[in-house]
């Protein structure tokens, strides 16, 4: 759900120098992820049943189409990208192996995709997070090819990587009482099996020439609608909450570690999760009505997307959330501005939602 949903309240100005636009040279940027960062992979996926290429999906997007993204308008990746001024990378499985566009920006991101390899393995087909970086090495070999090796070394260090997972390694695993992890682990366990594998992951990346990276830690997945569901009055799931807070912990924790370790190292952690559990808390502070359940009224008990037979409510911005896992795109335009906002004092006006 939420490990796309930034805020930063520590590191800000290293993070600004980072990303601060320069307009001698264009911003390259590379992005991994799940469904809140997918911006189609999916789609060419034959067996997936992590999808959104139908409608509901996408009727604010400009255009009115379902693209693969999971949300009603547009991802918080794709306002930042506007507000940049850089369009907003496409996916990576739409390219030809030798794409130019490779080095302009691409998006490895897919929905159901998790830090372990076994998350989301009912979906049949996703890009974990290693296929992901399995994508990135083939990318930078295409590049090697086109511009030499030390100059593709030298765009993958000034490159920009972001990166939002983690979320289904909770809410399709986990917390699922059907699958292995959650019944032979504690949680203590479990959440060192995922630092372990992330370190491993983020070591692999900077080896490949990622230096400049951010990684969005997680919103309080206790309070997505998908959650709300398995209490006896709708409310936040508290062990849920207090699981993911010591998730964010951890990667901050591993994150200081591979910056005194690892050469040129600038990796952020984008705390995430006090703006978005004030936003669901207070969403008329925010110009929302509803945060507790979604504007599409999903079936939570057969995955919870906005099928194209779901009813939607009658005024999609007036939800927090789309389904019963992602924001709105109304969600998503307040969110991106206050992180941009954070990040640019100068930046310019709030990207306002499509019409």
């Amino acid at each position: 759900m939420a490990s796309l949903w930034l805020s930063l309240t520590v590191t800000t100005l290293a993070f600004t120098a980072m990303v601060a636009p320069d307009s001698s040279v264009p911003l390259v940027t590379y992005i991994f992820g799940d469904s809140l960062t997918e911006v189609g992979n999916n789609n060419y996926l034959q067996y997936s049943l992590a999808r959104s290429d139908y409608p509901f999906y996408g009727i604010d997007y400009p255009g009115g189409k379902a693209t693969g993204r999971f949300t009603n308008g547009r991802t918080i990746g794709d306002i930042i990208s506007e507000k940049l001024g850089i369009s907003s990378p496409p996916p990576y499985l739409s390219l030809s192996p030798n794409d130019d566009a490779l080095l302009e920006g691409v998006n490895y991101a897919s929905g159901g995709a998790g830090i372990l390899n076994d998350t989301g393995l009912y979906f049949i087909q996703r890009l974990t997070f290693d296929d992901q970086i399995k994508n990135f090495e083939k990318t930078k070999e295409a590049i090697k090819m086109k511009i030499g090796a030390e100059a593709a070394e030298e765009h993958c260090n000034k490159a920009m990587y972001f990166i939002g997972i983690g979320a289904n390694d909770y809410v399709n695993n986990f917390l699922q009482p059907f699958l292995a992890d959650g019944q032979q682990y504690t949680h203590d366990e479990f959440v060192g099996l995922l630092m372990a594998t992330l370190d491993q992951q983020l070591v692999k990346l900077h080896q490949l020439g990622a230096r400049k990276l951010v990684f969005h830690g997680l919103g309080p997945l206790g309070c997505i609608p998908s959650q709300r569901v398995k209490s006896r009055r709708g409310q936040c799931l508290k062990q849920v909450n207090i699981w993911v807070q010591e998730f964010n912990s951890k990667v901050q924790n591993l994150f200081a570690s591979l910056n005194r370790h690892l050469p040129s190292a600038q990796f952020t952690f984008a705390d995430t999760y006090g703006d978005v559990l004030d936003l669901i808390n207070n969403p008329g502070s925010y110009g929302f009505k509803i945060s507790h359940t979604s504007c599409c009224n999903v079936d939570t008990n057969i995955g919870g997307l906005c099928l194209p037979n779901s009813k939607l409510c009658s005024d999609r911005k007036d939800y927090v959330f789309w389904d019963a896992f992602h924001p709105s795109d109304a969600a998503n335009a307040v969110l991106a501005e206050k992180f941009f906002s954070t990040l640019f004092s100068n930046a310019g006006s709030p990207a306002s939602p499509p019409s």
